[in-house]
């Protein structure tokens, strides 16, 4: 049975940090992503990474966020510092079990088999 299921969400003042771990069961996964969404906004892409460790940001958190994976427990972690009122979302992870070349795709929701149910991460000014 598949299973994602992110935690560590949470309210945080702007300039702190969050950790997101996202366990997912179920089968070996080639590519994770983390996205967001915020109210009345569309769902954004975060972060990205390959089974090999390559990993990929949006340009709107480059710098601040960082994607890690641990193979041997299947989970995908995000590390979010520096954090501001507009990071505010729910967060999700997601994953794709079939290795997908093209790392220009990787933004794209429809590219991930299995999603998370979502955490809430609140950052006040």
């Amino acid at each position: 049975q598949v299973q994602l299921v992110e935690s560590g969400g949470g309210s945080v003042q702007a300039g702190g940090s969050l950790r997101l771990p996202c366990p997912a069961s179920g089968r070996t996964w080639s590519l994770y992503g983390w996205f967001r969404h915020a109210p009345g906004k569309e769902r954004e892409f975060v972060a990205a990474i390959r089974n090999g460790g390559s990993t990929y940001y949006a340009d709107s958190i480059k710098g601040r966020f960082t994607i890690s994976r641990d193979n041997a427990k299947n989970t995908v972690f995000l590390q979010m510092s520096s954090l501001k009122p507009e990071d505010t979302a729910v967060y999700y992870c997601a994953a794709r079990s079939d290795f997908l070349v093209w790392s220009s795709t990787y933004s794209l929701p429809r590219v991930y088999d299995y999603w998370g149910q979502g955490t809430q991460v609140t950052v006040s000014s």
